[in-house]
């Protein structure tokens, strides 16, 4: 059995992930419930990305404005894939940056939780260790959300949270890197 189905209930491993942040944009934040919890893990994640390497991919839907000014503000240097499927792998830009990174572990935030992350999610489970963070994703309705994440999990998704993450990817207290991040998870 190779190593990406070997991993896919274990521990995310630093070496081995990236965070994929799909259409936090300007028009679909607004209507979303939990707004502003969804933009703070979103910002919580990509700074912490930020320190300690980990590779982020920007997926964005046409029409839908901009990645929002919070997120967009910590990955400045990070050209997001603009595409019209719902679905990420859909896009040969995205497929193409992804194959480039040879990571199989992707950390999945965003926006809508029932469309895009569940559609990227649960085409990803063949090939890669999926993990859904369940405070880092909405839907305009609670319904679409719940139901969302109970189709991941039952489908072989793992769903997570943000501190989760956090802590699995440090792996460790009393490092240097550690002190930089409490101030995300304090």
């Amino acid at each position: 059995m190779n190593d990406i189905r070997e991993g896919k209930n274990r521990l995310i491993s630093k070496k081995d992930a990236v965070l994929i942040i799909i259409e936090m944009q300007e028009r679909l934040v607004a209507a979303v419930a939990d707004r502003e919890g969804v933009i703070q893990n979103n910002v919580r994640l990509a700074k912490f990305s930020k320190i300690i390497g980990l590779p982020v991919i920007l997926a964005e839907q046409f029409k839908l404005g901009d990645t929002i000014p919070e997120i967009r503000n910590e990955l400045k240097d990070i050209e997001p894939i603009v595409r019209s499927e719902f679905n990420c792998f859909g896009s040969e830009a995205f497929r193409e940056r992804l194959g480039r990174l040879k990571r199989y572990s992707l950390i999945i935030t965003g926006l809508e939780a029932h469309i895009c992350v569940a559609q990227t999610a649960l085409y990803a489970l063949s090939d890669y260790a999926v993990h859904v963070v369940g405070d880092a994703v909405s839907s305009r309705f609670a319904r679409n959300y719940e139901t969302a994440l109970n189709r991941m999990s039952r489908a072989g998704v793992t769903i997570t949270s943000t501190e989760m993450v956090i802590y699995e990817l440090l792996e460790k207290a009393g490092t240097d890197v550690f002190k930089k991040v409490l101030k995300l998870v304090k």
